[in-house]
């Protein structure tokens, strides 16, 4: 499909086939969206239906968006490129899934020993992120947003105890995005897959632990099934943004009321996602310890220390970048991690800890 026929397109069938026309003449535009999600996950597959609604309902029916699950239209690998290519309007996804367009984009999704959910969008909206997720993803004619968080993730799923780095050498662990690369600077042999994919090769002894996202999510593709022991803190991703991308055309045919209602769409749902998630990752965690005995552990001190060494090399690597934008976009990060990492030695972590102290938790 050429691009300049792609916004005179509407919504797609599962097959696949060329969109259909939208209904112009009674001023609506349909929008499909592709995601990495099966349909209704809990966590980002409620999260996709639930911003392809609120677009819908904002925009009072003028920009109907209909979601179609990973492998419907195209896996969920390919939503990217779907999007950049005109088979899609919109996409539901994370940016550490796109670490093969370039390094750059994953330091807006998740990054070791990085921002946590609310210092994320901290550095988006006053920090300076915004102007360069935008600069990066426009290379693929896409206009991107952050709609979601996930918080903090975990470090995984277990069959075995550990208790040193050497118990991690050749490990077969299920991580992505940066977290990856400082897996395998310590020696863990990393993979990346679904999180489906993940169980089965769990089950399967393909792999030999593995992180997705949380308790919730984690708990509804069952892999308490396979391994009980289960590690935190996920110091690869002390949280982990959702985002949409839409094709550039379609963005920019929008009506400036339109491009309003997307983006308020997506703002708007970043705090809800977010707070569902630490809600929802609460209650799964306390069903998984007390009825399907998950023993939640913490990592060694050793293992902590070895991945931040790690981590602080992934983090110069992208320093050196032979991209000028990979390297601004780090710059700006770290700027902006020290910043706000400083302050919160007073403010987050000092009340954290206090009350540590008094209640226990």
């Amino acid at each position: 499909m050429k691009r300049r026929d792609f916004l005179k397109t509407g919504a797609a069938g599962a097959t696949g086939a060329a969109l259909a026309s939208p209904a112009l003449a009674q001023d609506i535009t349909q929008w499909t969206m592709v995601t990495a999600w099966p349909k209704n996950l809990p966590g980002p597959g409620v999260a996709a239906q639930t911003l392809a609604d609120r677009i819908t309902t904002l925009s009072g029916g003028r920009l109907e968006v209909k979601l179609h699950a990973a492998g419907e239209i195209v896996p969920g690998p390919g939503v990217f490129d779907a999007v950049t290519e005109g088979t899609a309007h919109i996409y539901h996804a994370v940016p550490a899934y796109w670490g093969s367009k370039s390094k750059g984009i994953l330091l807006f999704g998740s990054q070791p020993f990085g921002l946590r959910a609310n210092e994320q969008v901290g550095w988006m909206v006053h920090g300076g992120g915004q102007a360069l997720y935008d600069e990066m993803y426009g290379r693929f004619g896409i206009k991107p947003f952050l709609c979601g968080n996930s918080g903090p993730q975990w470090f995984g799923w277990f069959r075995n105890e550990i208790a040193s780095v050497d118990d991690l050498k050749g490990l077969k662990y299920r991580t992505t995005g940066l977290a990856s690369e400082m897996c395998a600077k310590i020696g863990m042999a990393v993979q990346a897959m679904s999180g489906p994919a993940m169980f089965q090769a769990m089950q399967s002894g393909a792999l030999d632990a593995g992180e997705f996202i949380g308790p919730w999510t984690d708990s509804a593709l069952g892999f308490h099934q396979i391994a009980k022991n289960y590690y935190w803190p996920g110091i690869g991703e002390p949280s982990s943004a959702e985002e949409c991308g839409v094709n550039i055309e379609a963005w920019n045919a929008l009506p400036e009321d339109l491009k309003g209602v997307v983006s308020t769409a997506c703002a708007s749902l970043y705090n809800d996602v977010w707070t569902e998630y630490e809600t929802k990752h609460a209650q799964a965690l306390r069903q998984l310890v007390e009825t399907e005995g998950v023993m939640p552990k913490a990592l060694p001190e050793e293992i902590v220390m070895a991945m931040g060494a790690a981590a602080a090399e992934v983090i110069e690597e992208l320093r050196a970048n032979e991209d000028e934008l990979v390297g601004r976009i780090t710059e700006s990060f770290v700027a902006y991690r020290d910043l706000v990492g400083g302050y919160m030695t007073y403010a987050d972590n000092g009340q954290m800890n206090a009350r540590a102290k008094v209640l226990g938790y």
